[in-house]
């Protein structure tokens, strides 16, 4: 069959599914208009108040729609969403409670009104009875997305094992990946292990970490933790070595600490050069601080002075820029110094603002690193490097 042929047969067949998708969406229009006349006209008010964005308008006319058709089940879904949304949440725990009341109510619906009323409950802080919502959900319609909401609430009350059997069923139940987190909660148990000066415990907690996420940076960090606490300093500085070799950059948050390893065990150049390789590799304020320090007391001022004006011109920052200044100050005579020290003062004031450490995913700022973010409680949102070296890099 020749090319001309086969367009003649082609283009009749375009028409007839064209056709048909037509015929297709006439019919769908004709139901949905048919089923638009039984709502009342104050639902289609509030739609339109929300596609304007004048949500408290439109929740008036769902009120009103709800008050003229009760069994109109959306609308109070709709209605206590945002009434919860706004922060009102004892009139959206009343708009949940009165759907569960009803007795005419079908199991899909009745299982969806108990998750929003623990939802109401979770927003307005009473955790046990949200708790007892979602665990009565079980085996329910909704059970996946009631493991996540109680999830939730054990990392807000930081019950850190329920945590991690909560995790491990909604990882079973829905297939959601929850190693990362799983690592995160073992490594919440070890730390307040180690605060507790409970080593035991504390290394069991590090090792299921590994178990859940080999390469858990967290559990690197501590791994010789737990070693320097126990008294084992070579280990503390092979963990936190190694470390460095995974994750170059989260070296910063324990750079201190390891240069004072190193020292401790008489081996303070190689500790000094360890941490020149991770700058050299990755710059960091916090490295460099350690850096410029241990300089400053082996090779004098001017070394030091030189390490931080190299250093600032590959990443200029004025964090960076403060060091500096307070570098060139020790050697300034102290006539000279009083007079020059108002830029000293200027810079620190911006810098407070510049060296915190913020959420990618929020912007949340913090004097600390975190790794379970307080606003957003999203974790692993925090880079291990200062909010300004981020927009310098970024």
């Amino acid at each position: 069959m020749d090319p001309q042929q086969l367009l003649l047969l082609a283009v009749p067949a375009a028409f007839i599914a064209f056709g048909l998708g037509w015929l297709a969406a006439r019919v769908d229009i004709k139901h949905l208009i048919e089923g638009s006349k039984a709502l009342p006209r104050s639902y289609f008010r509030g739609l339109n108040f929300l596609l304007t964005e004048q949500p408290d308008r439109a929740i008036d006319s769902f009120i009103e729609a709800v008050q003229g058709d009760p069994d109109t089940i959306e609308l109070h879904f709709t209605l206590g969403a945002m009434f919860r949304r706004r922060g009102e949440t004892e009139r959206a725990i009343r708009i949940h409670q009165s759907l569960l009341d009803r007795a005419d109510l079908a199991q899909a619906d009745r299982d969806r009104a108990l998750l929003e009323l623990g939802r109401d409950f979770l927003k307005a802080g009473m955790f046990d009875r949200a708790e007892n919502a979602f665990e009565t959900l079980r085996g329910s319609t909704v059970e996946a997305e009631a493991l996540g909401d109680l999830l939730d609430i054990f990392e807000i009350e930081k019950e850190w094992v329920k945590a991690i059997d909560c995790a491990r069923e909604l990882e079973a139940r829905s297939g959601a990946e929850m190693t990362r987190r799983i690592a995160h909660y073992h490594c919440e148990l070890a730390q307040f292990a180690l605060l507790q000066s409970r080593f035991d415990e504390a290394g069991r907690e590090i090792s299921a970490a590994f178990a859940a996420l080999r390469q858990s940076v967290r559990a690197g960090l501590l791994a010789g933790e737990l070693a320097l606490a126990a008294g084992h300093v070579e280990a503390a500085i092979e963990a936190w070595a190694a470390l460095g070799r995974q994750s170059p950059q989260h070296l910063a948050l324990v750079a201190d600490k390891l240069m004072a390893a190193y020292k401790q065990t008489g081996r303070a150049d190689e500790g000094l050069r360890l941490l020149e390789g991770s700058l050299a590799q990755t710059p960091s304020y916090d490295v460099l601080l350690v850096v410029a320090r241990e300089t400053h007391a082996t090779a004098g001022p001017d070394a030091a002075f030189a390490l931080l004006l190299r250093e600032l011109r590959r990443s200029p920052t004025l964090i960076g820029l403060e060091q500096l200044v307070q570098a060139r100050f020790a050697q300034m005579p102290a006539d000279l110094a009083a007079e020059l020290d108002i830029v000293r003062t200027l810079l620190h004031q911006q810098t407070r603002r510049l060296s915190r450490y913020v959420c990618a995913r929020c912007g949340f700022k913090a004097r600390q690193h975190h790794w379970h973010c307080p606003g957003c409680r999203n974790w692993d949102s925090y880079a291990p490097r200062r909010a300004e070296e981020l927009e310098i890099s970024s």
